[in-house]
C-alpha cells in the first residue's frame, strides 16, 4: 500500500479573502464553490487537478501554539517562481518571515520564501537549488521552523 497526498483542506474566516489570496500567490483556479450561508467553500485547483479546498468555519487567527498543522510547503521548479511569489506576497502586503528568499538552513542550496495567509496560516514557496548564496536566518535549526 502506498500513500500520496491529495489536496489539502483549510478553515479559514473569509472564503472571498482568502480565496484572493490563494489565486493571486499561488495561481490556483476556483474550480467550484458555494455560497451559500453556513456551507461556503472553494475548490482550488492547478492544472485541473484539485490541491486546496477552502472551508469558511472558523473565527480568530490560526493558533500556532496548539497542537496540529505546522506550515504547509509548496515546492517549484527553481528560485525565479519563487521570487515571483516573493513579489506578490509583498505586494499584497502578507506577513513575510526571514524578509525574502533564505536558504533551508546553513549550508544548503534549497531554499525560499516563508509568510503567512490572511488567517496566520504559515507557508512556504521553497526551490530545490539556487539559495545557497544567501545566509540562513537561524543558526543550527530549520528555517521553516519558523523559529
Amino acid at each position: 500500500m502506498t500513500f500520496q497526498t491529495g489536496h489539502i483542506g483549510l478553515n479559514v474566516t473569509d472564503l472571498g479573502k482568502s480565496t484572493e489570496f490563494y489565486r493571486r500567490v499561488f495561481g490556483f483556479t476556483v474550480a467550484g464553490e458555494s455560497q451559500e450561508e453556513g456551507r461556503r467553500y472553494a475548490f482550488l485547483t492547478q492544472d485541473g487537478t484539485l490541491v486546496l479546498t477552502l472551508w469558511q468555519q472558523s473565527e480568530g487567527r490560526f493558533a500556532t501554539a496548539l497542537p496540529g498543522l505546522h506550515h504547509l510547503s509548496f515546492q517549484v521548479a527553481d528560485l525565479e517562481a519563487v521570487r515571483r511569489a516573493e513579489a506578490v506576497v509583498r505586494e499584497i502586503g502578507a506577513t513575510l518571515h526571514h524578509d525574502g528568499v533564505v536558504p533551508h538552513g546553513e549550508g544548503a542550496t534549497s531554499g525560499g520564501v516563508f509568510f503567512e495567509d490572511p488567517d496566520g496560516i504559515r507557508l512556504e514557496i521553497f526551490a530545490p537549488d539556487g539559495a545557497g548564496d544567501r545566509s540562513a536566518p537561524t543558526s543550527g535549526a530549520p528555517t521553516c521552523g519558523f523559529f
